[in-house]
């Protein structure tokens, strides 16, 4: 094939060192990166499936590359949305402004799932709830971006962001030596900036961080380890705390030690059986009582998910100019909801054209692709939205951008999708870089890890070009 036909400026470089390397060493290369990926324990978990549930995910060794113009739009785009959403988290567990004025119905907040009754009248340090954000980005033209959805829970997959760009300095070095990809190796330092901003005001020296999770069966684990390594941070389980005084200490060998941050990677329901699940052996006991009082903050706070929610999402261009007084830097994709009823209508006729997802659905499952699904599935589907239709929403089928990517052929698109992971503390800010998710399996739009997707490093340019 042709590597050099339709190559944009920002690819050019990479391109040359592809049409001037052999496809047998391209595979050698590839088939190195994943040993390395393999050596360093970075593999998934796929739950039900039987057989082995640590996999290796699959790598592609074809990087994404944005300019810096490119960049400087998602920067500020990114950092708008987390701005807003933590903004909306912290009105509708306070002065509910926001539904008082009739920009959203009760119902979504009230009734959601992820809305933790015993937050309301409670404001974090600084008013933030979601600390580390994930905002999913999906490019459906040259220069037009839409948000696909927010993770404001414990969005996951920064460790991949750091291993994709240690991988590949490893095997294509040359690369770098210009200095023009902008490096994202200080994420850990800012996010334990971040966290020691939100430290409780009784903190009269340099603040214990911890990150808390629920051990090594979890599919994220490995992050887990991996951010505490990099952050110089214990990680620590739910028995290896307690509470005492409203105040939160970790079990060591030099006897009780106070931890005044915590980074929980557990949901909300098994934090603390005192306040969530009384069968729960992950949490702390008092742990709840500890944070509203001040004696420990947690990251992210509990309830956060309220406005990571599908229902949620379509409000979010509104909490934008409600609570900032500005325009959307990127947009939503258009959504039906489908508790609406005349939207639900619309929905119900066009399924064939739609993509349809449960509101509090993840990972790619619990979705129709119309185009892709038969008539069988797509009329089965129908009668679950009949069923209820509150739980489901509905978009077009995007025409996702693609990036070449390294398939056993050679270079061939596939499509792809973006998650910037945007720190709240005292400033807001993001890496210059984020999770490109890959769907290796041709034609295919669903780019999770559990659906047979993969990842690629993301490579932000200081300037137009390498």
């Amino acid at each position: 094939m042709n590597q050099q036909a339709g190559i944009k400026p920002a690819y050019a470089e990479l391109a040359r060192w592809i049409a001037q390397t052999p496809a047998d060493q391209l595979q050698h290369r590839q088939a190195e990166a994943e040993a390395l990926f393999r050596r360093n324990g970075i593999t998934f978990a796929v739950y039900g499936e039987g057989g082995d549930p640590e996999r290796l995910i699959p790598f592609d060794l074809m990087p994404r590359v944005f300019t810096g113009t490119e960049w400087d739009m998602i920067e500020r785009g990114s950092i708008q949305r987390a701005r807003a959403l933590n903004a909306f988290l912290t009105d509708v567990y306070g002065k509910r402004e926001f539904i008082k004025a009739g920009k959203i119905p009760p119902r979504l907040v009230d009734g959601n799932p992820a809305y933790e009754k015993i937050m309301q009248g409670f404001t974090p340090a600084q008013s933030i709830f979601s600390h580390i954000i994930g905002v999913d980005l999906v490019r459906t033209g040259e220069n037009e971006f839409n948000v696909l959805e927010d993770n404001c829970r414990t969005p996951s997959g920064i460790s991949y962001v750091l291993q994709n760009r240690e991988v590949m300095q490893r095997i294509m070095p040359q690369m770098f030596r210009s200095g023009q990809i902008r490096p994202v190796d200080h994420y850990g330092e800012m996010l334990a900036s971040a966290m020691e901003s939100v430290a409780p005001a009784d903190c009269d020296g340099p603040p214990t961080l911890a990150i808390l999770t629920p051990g090594h069966f979890n599919s994220a684990y490995f992050e887990h380890s991996f951010l505490a390594d990099i952050m110089g941070i214990e990680l620590v389980e739910g028995q290896d705390l307690f509470v005492e005084d409203d105040k939160l200490y970790m079990r060591t060998i030099r006897g009780p030690q106070r931890v005044h941050v915590l980074y929980r990677r557990i949901d909300d329901s098994f934090l603390d059986p005192e306040a969530f699940r009384p069968d729960s052996m992950l949490g702390v006991p008092g742990l709840m009582r500890a944070y509203k009082a001040g004696g420990v903050t947690v990251v992210n706070a509990p309830g956060a998910g309220v406005a990571d929610d599908k229902a949620t999402y379509v409000y979010v261009p509104e909490m934008i100019r409600f609570f900032l007084g500005e325009e959307p830097i990127i947009p939503n994709v258009q959504t039906w909801q489908c508790g609406v009823e005349d939207e639900c209508k619309y929905v119900l006729d066009n399924l064939d054209e739609l993509v349809v997802k449960e509101v509090h659905g993840s990972g790619g499952y619990g979705m129709l692709i119309g185009p892709k699904s038969t008539k069988a599935e797509i009329a089965a589907f129908a009668d679950l939205i009949r069923a209820n239709p509150a739980n489901y929403i509905a978009q077009p089928t995007l025409a996702l951008s693609t990036v070449p990517s390294l398939v056993e052929e050679g270079l061939a698109p596939r499509h792809v999708d973006l998650r910037p992971f945007v720190i709240s503390g005292k400033t807001t800010e993001l890496i210059p870089g984020g999770l490109t998710r890959v769907a290796l399996r041709e034609g295919s739009l669903v780019v999770n890890s559990s659906q047979g997707g993969g990842v690629k490093d993301t490579w932000v340019l200081r300037g137009e070009s390498l």
